[in-house]
């Protein structure tokens, strides 16, 4: 079955260079899963952290269920559980503990009918990178321009 997008973290490509990706399942409420099918989430300010062996995805946005009783409506901003295998798990702990690195949740999708987020080891870029990444974008599409305006 395909995977169905819900989120994406855009930014996380402007602001880091991604180094390993990896795919977590999400323990999440009903009314989160809800939530989910009506596309209500975001990822920009979202990070991955590590207390106590475990994964967790801290401040990633998911918009309350309006239909749910007052009852039943979940915190948006809660820190959610990750689930991955313990290797995994461990292999991720040993590279955050590297100096620079962090994890950053890069898209929030459906998979088979479950919530999965891509969770990226990352290294912040500094800013003459990002200046670098702009000015490359640009002369491709100068060069695009430039191709597509002679085969005319």
């Amino acid at each position: 079955m395909a995977e169905k997008l819900i989120a994406e973290n855009r930014r996380a490509r402007h602001d880091y260079h991604l180094l390993e990706r990896v795919e977590a399942g999400l323990v999440l409420t009903g009314t989160e899963v809800k939530s989910l099918r009506e596309g209500g989430a975001q990822l920009q300010r979202a990070y991955g952290d590590i207390r106590d062996g475990e994964l967790w995805l801290v401040g990633a946005h998911i918009s309350p269920y309006e239909q749910a009783s007052s009852m039943g409506r979940h915190d948006p901003d809660r820190d959610r559980k990750l689930l991955l295998h313990r290797r995994e798990i461990e292999s991720m702990i040993g590279k955050v503990q590297e100096k620079g690195l962090t994890l950053v949740p890069t898209r929030l999708y459906w998979k088979n009918g479950r919530a999965k987020v891509e969770l990226a080891v990352a290294r912040g870029k500094e800013q003459r990178d990002k200046r670098r990444d702009i000015a490359k974008r640009e002369s491709d599409r100068q060069i695009e321009r430039a191709l597509k305006a002679r085969s005319r």
